[in-house]
């Protein structure tokens, strides 16, 4: 039997008969133990971007929202979505995981451009503007959900992760996600019938 390491950003290990060619088995693995941690630095820094995008669609939410009903309601969760992001950089300070600016930046930047849709109104907020920003923000707090998902999991070898903060965390991006459906379903129920 014959073995011979490639070696790039990955090792590729070929065992067997002829190697990979004819049977063989092909082993991949990282090359470095910083392989890893660079990428759960790129994973972290995606989520931290898009966080940074939800805080700024929640607040701005939040300001077209002023009432007391509804706005007292998208004041707090807005308040609860910058919590997360703030969260989430003391998880990758902890975990020695560095900010990329230009992520967060390009984020912010995407989130203020995102308002230039065309909607069939210039200068006010369409009707349509609320269930949408809803369903965004929805998206947008799911996928949260499944970052601390999978952090926590990687919480159960990597003793920098404090698992019952991920909990908590994951029970409070939950409820996110319910409160935003409930308000969704209310503005499409509301939007939706006053065009029939």
């Amino acid at each position: 039997m014959s073995c011979s390491p490639r070696v790039g950003v990955w090792k590729r290990l070929e065992c067997g008969p002829g190697a990979a060619g004819s049977g063989g088995i092909i082993v991949v693995a990282s090359a470095s133990e910083g392989a890893g941690r660079d990428l759960l630095g790129i994973y972290l820094n995606d989520h931290l971007a898009g966080a940074t995008a939800g805080v700024e669609l929640a607040h701005r939410m939040a300001r077209s929202h002023s009432g007391p009903g509804a706005g007292g309601t998208m004041q707090g969760l807005a308040a609860d979505i910058a919590g997360d992001r703030s969260a989430l950089r003391d998880i990758m300070a902890g975990l020695g995981v560095p900010v990329r600016a230009y992520k967060v930046c390009a984020a912010w930047v995407g989130e203020k451009a995102g308002r230039l849709k065309l909607n069939g109104r210039l200068r006010s907020r369409s009707p349509l503007s609320d269930l949408e920003e809803l369903e965004m923000l929805r998206l947008g707090v799911e996928g949260k959900a499944a970052g601390w998902r999978t952090l926590r999991v990687l919480a159960d070898s990597e003793p920098r992760l404090d698992a019952a903060r991920l909990e908590g965390l994951m029970s409070r991006a939950r409820d996110q996600a319910d409160l935003l459906e409930t308000l969704r379903v209310r503005a499409a129920d509301e939007i939706l019938a006053a065009s029939r």
